[in-house]
């Protein structure tokens, strides 16, 4: 079995079906960030309110980063995985393995929320 197929503590904890999730929740995060970035700057709104942009950016991030990792976050501070059907899910029993998953999902969150705060800052930098 592929590391793929298997689950890794802290390393690995969703299989084909749930990465596929995640890589279409950062496609759906990508397009309504770029709606939302078209409807910020074509309503002219104050840079204030365009920092909003930082919600669907965070999408988009979380998506991307726990597909690539193939690691779910919530899944990871859940103290499951799944490599079976979408919906199902196995308990980690190992409590090692739960802080390992713990700690990988804080850093997967904290990964994302750079990506969205430079996106928003790089969004930022468009003039009115």
């Amino acid at each position: 079995m592929s590391s793929e197929q298997t689950y890794i503590p802290g390393t690995c904890n969703i299989g084909p079906n749930e990465i596929k999730r995640r890589r279409q929740a950062a496609y759906f995060g990508l397009i309504l960030t770029i709606i939302v970035a078209v409807i910020l700057l074509t309503t002219h709104v104050s840079h204030l309110v365009r920092l909003a942009i930082v919600i669907p950016a965070m999408i988009f991030a979380t998506g991307l980063v726990q597909s690539s990792k193939k690691f779910c976050l919530a899944f990871g501070l859940a103290g499951i995985f799944n490599f079976g059907q979408l919906g199902s899910t196995n308990s980690v029993e190992s409590a090692a393995d739960r802080k390992a998953d713990r700690r990988t999902a804080l850093g997967i969150l904290m990964q994302s929320f750079v990506i969205a705060l430079l996106l928003t800052a790089i969004f930022e930098l468009i003039p009115s």
